[in-house]
């Protein structure tokens, strides 16, 4: 074997070995979830005890809402071993990553190494773009496979149906020992338990072993810095956003709009040759669903395998509407109005999704928008392109724009509706991060530029995974759009000559 070749494998196995690592961290981060959690509890009892005698007895209440919290704890941690469980890597997650160490990391192709810093609205994750590039595509589908092929990218090979799980998942929890029932004030029975973070356990609840794949082996995992496990977090509220009918508010302000435009512009829908819509920043699916729903064939993408793991499972495993109980803002003790409030289980997801009107043809595609999209076979291929929260996560926005334009047919539409929070800007410690930070003035004129006429615009007013029972409500005015990629203008005929008889 030659030097080159030497090389050439060499660095193939150190990009396998990247990608490992980076969804090693993403799932080391949800299972530190209650380890983390548990920590905050303890600080929370260390004050306590700090109190004065007369302070703790006016507060006496609080050891109560402490096991509470562990117990609130112990069900969102039932729900994430579960979906780890559903989860099915793209990838060999056996693979020794030794050589994927600091000094080999520092010669690795910079395209597969991204900031893992995170804006309030976007969850997004520092895996490498080509490791999502190649994940699997969760087609949801009503029928037989009958998507619309042109509307594929053709890297993306892997696909699979809703699937319903045969065997009703009960009411279990993976707490650890219990002590005996509490009984909360707000009427809820809550389980007592040790002082001991909630473990992930491979029992159900009628004691059988529910079984674990091979990568889930703790010899595999790893603890992870706090701001991953923040990630973690940060989904669980997505959740509510996208899955629960407490999220309806924030669907009304963010996803209607656009789904009324949809169907104001598309009125003569063809089941037989029904237009394809695609989501960027599709986050958990919920707003590609409902585009699906409307009687699209809608493509969601998303970069982020912290979202798409979660998204998976609720799309394709959800049995019925709110088969699970999630309490999404137990990590934050303040601006609470009561301990009932921040305590409160939501049900999750509020519809089934499988039982929701999808059209054929619907689709979550993995991978970074630029590397999927940027490709000659997505040239014209979309009759609209929906981005919800999504310009801002560009490195390069003009890039984002240039691609929305090249993908979309002639007449086509894009429908845009966020903020501009740009998700690099912060990126203190990364010199080469670029970052093109430019105002909503620019961003329009990049797009005319790009062939775009505006038909339609406002200004929305509008949270972001926010507790609506909390006193503080961070509001954003999104920019609200309907743009129309113009055909481009024919050659003018040349003037006829004049002849002199």
């Amino acid at each position: 074997m030659s030097s080159i070749e030497d090389e050439e494998l060499r660095r193939r196995k150190l990009e396998e070995a990247l990608e490992v690592k980076s969804l090693r961290r993403i799932i080391s981060a949800y299972l530190n979830y209650p380890e983390a959690a548990e920590e905050d509890i303890r600080r929370y009892e260390r004050c306590f005890r700090k109190l004065p005698l007369a302070h703790k007895a006016l507060l006496s209440h609080l050891p109560l809402k402490f096991q509470k919290l562990r117990w609130c704890v112990s069900q969102n941690s039932y729900f994430i071993f579960e979906m780890l469980k559903a989860f099915d890597p793209p990838i060999d997650m056996s693979v020794d990553t030794d050589i994927a160490e600091d000094h080999a990391i520092e010669n690795a192709p910079v395209k597969r190494l991204s900031s893992t810093e995170m804006n309030p609205h976007h969850c997004q994750s520092g895996s490498s773009s080509t490791l999502l590039h190649n994940a699997k595509v969760d087609e949801l589908s009503s029928g037989e496979d009958g998507a619309n092929e042109a509307s594929k990218p053709e890297t993306i090979n892997e696909e699979k149906k809703i699937q319903s799980l045969s065997e009703n998942v009960g009411n279990c929890s993976v707490a650890s020992e219990r002590n005996g029932m509490v009984k909360g004030g707000d009427g809820h029975n809550y389980q007592s338990v040790n002082n001991s973070p909630p473990s992930f356990s491979p029992h159900c609840c009628d004691g059988h072993a529910s079984p674990s794949p091979d990568w889930l082996d703790p010899s595999l995992q790893f603890h992870v810095p706090l701001s991953d496990v923040d990630k973690v977090r940060c989904i669980i509220r997505n959740i509510v956003r996208d899955w629960a009918a407490e999220g309806q508010k924030e669907r009304d302000e963010c996803y209607r709009p656009i789904l009324q435009e949809l169907d104001q512009l598309f009125p003569d829908r063809s089941n037989d040759s029904p237009p394809a819509c695609l989501v960027p920043g599709a986050g958990l699916g919920r707003l590609a669903l409902e585009i699906s729903c409307l009687g699209f064939i809608s493509q969601g993408n998303e970069f982020s395998y912290y979202m798409m793991i979660c998204s998976s499972f609720i799309l394709n495993y959800s049995q019925i509407s709110e088969q699970w109980k999630i309490y999404p803002w137990i990590h934050s003790n303040c601006n609470s109005l009561s301990d009932k409030d921040q305590l409160r289980p939501v049900p999750i997801p509020d519809i089934h999704p499988a039982s929701a009107g999808i059209t054929e043809g619907f689709s979550m595609c993995g991978g970074d928008f630029v590397e999927v999209y940027n490709d000659p076979s997505q040239v014209g291929a979309w009759d609209a392109v929906v981005t919800c929260f999504f310009l801002d996560t560009a490195h390069n926005i003009v890039e984002y724009i240039e691609i929305i334009s090249k993908i979309l047919k002639d007449g086509g539409v894009w429908i845009n509706l966020g903020p501009l929070l740009y998700h690099f800007a912060d990126a203190y410690n990364q010199e080469d991060e670029m970052s093109i930070e430019l105002s909503l003035e620019d961003v329009k004129r990049v797009a005319f530029h790009h062939g775009f006429e505006i038909e339609k615009e406002s200004t929305i007013a509008t949270t972001y995974t926010t507790n609506q029972r909390s006193m503080m409500q961070n509001q954003y005015y999104a920019a609200f759009w309907t743009m129309r990629k113009k055909p481009p203008t024919p050659p003018s005929a040349p003037d006829a000559a004049v002849h002199n008889v």
